[in-house]
């Protein structure tokens, strides 16, 4: 399976690509349109629109059998349960809408219900983060791993806070309020892709945030674990909840992240 896996990877960095050169195009342009979702932190751009239409055109045209979900337009089934595409067109929106570079394309290919590739490509930042099953990891073609960093007290962390924050006191303060004060240092960064894929490659030591979806996370939670990195899900209860780290802080991060934030 290792060839088909690497040929749907390279289709995979192609749309990526593209979506890319889109985002790169509409960036701090006047042009931009910007919209809300559920609300007023939950944003929408022509840019997302954009790339996420060339990349499902793609994956209609070469894979017609492949079922899609995507942040904008949900679920497409087709006709096959065997291969699932998981695609966020443009992860950390709200950085982009601000013309801050910390934004890119995610794309996951599963294989029966497995992740087996996956690509995070930050066009404006020129990183290109890949994986496969059994492969390993890379930026840039070059291969990455974690760091080694044994203790938080020598950490540099980062985290994120859901949409419903304003609403929903489980909301991570606590974790923050936490961590923050026996870390390095503690970022917000504003990209779950981004922030998982840094883990894999050793830039941050950890990263934790709550109530993602699987379309923020699946490529890189591959990417991290083909790297070396530990990436898994502390909180079943709120959605996508993830903690990515080099193995040494596992135990430590999770006896403080705890079970119910509020």
């Amino acid at each position: 399976m290792n060839k088909i896996y690497n040929a749907i990877l390279d289709d995979a960095i192609g749309m990526a690509r593209r979506a890319g050169d889109v985002q790169l195009d509409f960036f701090r342009s006047k042009d931009l349109e910007i919209a809300t979702k559920q609300n007023d932190f939950d944003v929408v751009t022509a840019a997302d629109k954009a790339s996420e239409a060339i990349i499902v055109d793609c994956i209609s045209k070469k894979y017609p059998d492949h079922s899609i979900l995507t942040e904008e337009s949900g679920f497409s089934h087709h006709n096959s349960h065997e291969w699932q595409w998981v695609i966020d067109p443009l992860d950390g929106t709200t950085n982009y809408s601000s013309g801050l570079p910390w934004f890119n394309v995610s794309i996951g290919i599963k294989h029966n219900g497995v992740a087996v590739a996956g690509v995070v490509y930050a066009p404006k930042l020129n990183e290109l983060f890949c994986a496969t099953l059994g492969g390993g990891a890379t930026l840039n073609g070059k291969p990455i791993a974690p760091s080694g960093t044994p203790l938080l007290s020598k950490a540099v962390v980062s985290t994120g806070f859901p949409y419903d924050k304003a609403v929903n006191p489980d909301n991570n303060l606590n974790n923050f309020k936490r961590i923050m004060p026996i870390v390095r240092g503690l970022r917000r960064l504003g990209s779950a892709a981004l922030d998982i894929s840094y883990v894999a490659a050793g830039f941050l030591d950890a990263y934790w945030e709550m109530n993602l979806n699987e379309w923020d996370v699946c490529a890189a939670m591959l990417i991290a674990h083909e790297a070396g990195a530990t990436a898994l899900r502390f909180r079943p209860d709120r959605n996508w909840s993830i903690l990515a780290c080099n193995p040494h802080l596992e135990s430590q991060l999770l006896e403080l992240l705890s079970t119910d934030s509020r």
